[in-house]
Formats: C-alpha cells, sequence, structure tokens
C-alpha cells in the first residue's frame, strides 16, 4: 500500500522526473502532469525502469484548469502536490515577460483553485535562487542564506517570487478559514524550494537532463560540447577536467538579469534537516559525462542495450 499518492506537475523534466523517481522508490504512487513542452515522455519510460514501477501521466498543460480537475478527479486519493511546471529561461523571460506570467504565475493560480477544489491542502513549490537577485548589495550575504533580502533582477525572477508570495497568501487564507469554522488547520501547508543549479545524472547513465533546443545552464552546455553536439561552449571556463581533454570556448556577456555571485549557504539545512551534500562536484560530472556520452541525442534515442542490460529496478 502506497504511503500516499503526489501529484507532480513537470514531472517529465530535469528536476521532476527525478522527484518522481524517488518518490516511486519510497513507495508513494505518483501522478504526473506535463505539457512536454520542454521535455519528454520518454522520461516516463527511464523512471519506470529505474524504479519498477510506472507513475501516472497526463499530457496537461498546468494553465488548463478544467484538464487538471480532470485529473484530480480520476485519482481522488492525490494528497500532496509539488510543483515544477513552468517555463525557465532567465534570458528568454526578458523577451518574452507576458508569456511568463501567463504559465508560471497563471498557471500556479489554476493548479490551485484546482487543489482547492478537489479538496487537496499540501503543495510544494519549484521556486529559485534568482528570487535572491544580486545578494552582493548587502554585506554578509554571500554565500545566500535562507533570510537573505529577496530582489530579482529578471522576469523568470519576478515570476518565481510572485508564485512564492501567491502560495503563502492562499495558505493562510485556508488555514484562518478553517481556524475561524474551529475546524483544523494544520494539514494546509506549503514548501518553497529555492534551487539553485541541479546537476549531474543517474548513475545508471539512462536518466538525466534533455532540454529540448539550447540548454541554458552550464553542465548540460557542457555535456552538449563534449559530445560534440554544440560547436562551443559560450560560457567562463574550458571543463578538461570532466572528459580529459580541451574544449572550444568563448567568454560572453552576462545574460540580461544574470548576478555575479548566487552561491548558496546550505548550512540551515544542515542544522534543521541534518542534510549535508554527499555527491561531490567531480562524481556529479561523472554521472553527466556518462549520460552524455550514452545518450548524445538524449531520450530521442536508446540507451546502449549493454546500458539497459545492466539497469536493477529499485524494486526488484
Amino acid at each position: 500500500m502506497a504511503v500516499g499518492t503526489v501529484l507532480v506537475t513537470g514531472g517529465t523534466g530535469y528536476i521532476g522526473s527525478f522527484t518522481s523517481l524517488a518518490l516511486l522508490e519510497h513507495g508513494y504512487d505518483v501522478v504526473i502532469v506535463d505539457s512536454l513542452y520542454n521535455s519528454s515522455k520518454v522520461a516516463v519510460d527511464r523512471i519506470e525502469l529505474l524504479a519498477g514501477k510506472r507513475p501516472h501521466f497526463y499530457q496537461v498543460d498546468v494553465t488548463d484548469k478544467a484538464a487538471l480537475d480532470e485529473v484530480f478527479k480520476k485519482h481522488p486519493e492525490i494528497d500532496s502536490v509539488i510543483h515544477f511546471a513552468a517555463l525557465k529561461a532567465v534570458g528568454e523571460s526578458g523577451e518574452i515577460p507576458l508569456e511568463y506570467y501567463r504559465v508560471n504565475v497563471g498557471g500556479t493560480v489554476a493548479l490551485l483553485q484546482a487543489m482547492t477544489d478537489n479538496n487537496v491542502p499540501n503543495i510544494v513549490f519549484s521556486s529559485s535562487a534568482t528570487v535572491y537577485g544580486d545578494a552582493t548589495r548587502f554585506p554578509n550575504m554571500i554565500p545566500i542564506p535562507e533570510h537573505c533580502p529577496i530582489g530579482p533582477t529578471n522576469t523568470y525572477g519576478h515570476t518565481k517570487a510572485f508564485v512564492e508570495q501567491v502560495i503563502t497568501d492562499h495558505i493562510q487564507a485556508e488555514r484562518n478559514k478553517l481556524k475561524k469554522a474551529g475546524k483544523p488547520f494544520e494539514h494546509f501547508n506549503g514548501a518553497l524550494l529555492r534551487y539553485f543549479n541541479p546537476c549531474g545524472a543517474h548513475p545508471s547513465g539512462i536518466m538525466g537532463e534533455d532540454p529540448q533546443g539550447v540548454p541554458y545552464n552550464l553542465l548540460p552546455l557542457l555535456g552538449k560540447v563534449a559530445t560534440g553536439e554544440r560547436e562551443k561552449l559560450l560560457v567562463f571556463g574550458d571543463g578538461d577536467a570532466v572528459v580529459g581533454r580541451d574544449l572550444p570556448y568563448t567568454v560572453e556577456p552576462r545574460r540580461q538579469g544574470d548576478v555575479l555571485d548566487l552561491t548558496a549557504n546550505p548550512s540551515l539545512a544542515n542544522k534543521e534537516l541534518n542534510w549535508k551534500t554527499e555527491l561531490t562536484m567531480e562524481k556529479a560530472c561523472e554521472d553527466l559525462w556518462r549520460w552524455v556520452s550514452n545518450n548524445p541525442k538524449g531520450y530521442r534515442q536508446d540507451p546502449p542495450p549493454e546500458l539497459l542490460a545492466s539497469v536493477k529496478p529499485a524494486s526488484s
């Protein structure tokens, strides 16, 4: 029997797919909704291969409340939501800001409305460290702690900050409503997770980051150059420690909205959650190289047969 059922929006994307896999491995049932705008349904197959159990999948846009309602009605056992679905390119967000607000903010409002109408009280939101903006403007805020004042410098960061406030206001309002009625209210909860840049891939080599089109973050770009999928790296650094050879690169100006220093201070997580980093950057790069070298076209190709044969599902 499952320990709970979680709806994962954007569950075929990079972080969403790994979260879905972890949930299945820890005994949860998983329902994924994803528009597949910047991801592949093949991720669902890889999740099943690794977990030994397939998540439910619906191709649904998070801005479509009616479609979300249908998913909740098909799965009344859903008790929590982890919300990843969003547009996420910093540079692009400044070029098409209205689309970013429509999808990121409007999609969250539609999701919260569907959750409320279907009595689902808990949400974990995939926010971003971009909400902090340029933390160097404050003393003693590098590396960045949770209490650093926010101040986004780009449209993407602004949408994330707005969504954090929308969720905070919604949870508080629902709790107050129940409290005034003399009913239990503690079951309404929201968590806002401000990620920095995740990296790496599954150690099996069959699951990793596979953005459709041009990747925007360093390591997936590095992987594309290392496998010959892109001509050169448009960032600082040459990456020769990753693949054992020099890579072509050029130094480009910072993108609109980029900040000078965006590094995390994880000491509070270590203190309150007893969490600390276990994966080294070198190991993350090894996993990334195993993924991109065996899957240079990402999910648009099958991994080598010997790699698939070596995979042992978590439930086996």
